[in-house]
């Protein structure tokens, strides 16, 4: 089964069809109470370090230089393992990771669901693999 990984803001009201939905800023978004997200896990350690968090600042000038710095953090063993439990939480097909960022294509939400995916796909070739 191909596991699918959406990306969505937080402000967003939650749909049927969001499956496991997963907050993954390091920050609480603003304004928004937790009974109003609708989330089934945040996983803020999946988010950018603080320090490239800040250094980002959401400009789009910076977003070549912070996705493939943001690629190696996700890359290390630590991350992958925290993102393969995040894919066995979902035990779906439908992953929707929530954030808090206004641009909808220059934010690291992105960078994480295509991560997510990778390792999904890894995980699905050992599976087959194995049995």
């Amino acid at each position: 089964m191909k596991i699918q990984v959406d990306v969505k803001r937080a402000y967003e009201e939650a749909a049927k069809g969001d499956g496991y939905r997963v907050l993954v800023d390091r920050l609480w978004p603003r304004g928004v109470s937790r009974e109003a997200l609708h989330f089934d896990a945040w996983c803020k350690d999946l988010a950018p370090s603080p320090a490239l968090r800040k250094w980002f600042g959401h400009k789009a000038e910076h977003w070549e230089k912070f996705r493939d710095d943001y690629e190696t953090e996700l890359r290390s063993e630590e991350q992958k393992e925290r993102m393969r439990q995040l894919v066995q939480d979902a035990g779906a097909s439908h992953i929707t990771l929530l954030y808090g960022a206004r641009d909808t294509e220059h934010n690291h939400a992105v960078i994480l669901a295509a991560e997510i995916e990778r390792v999904a796909r890894s995980l699905r070739k050992t599976s087959k693999q194995g049995g």
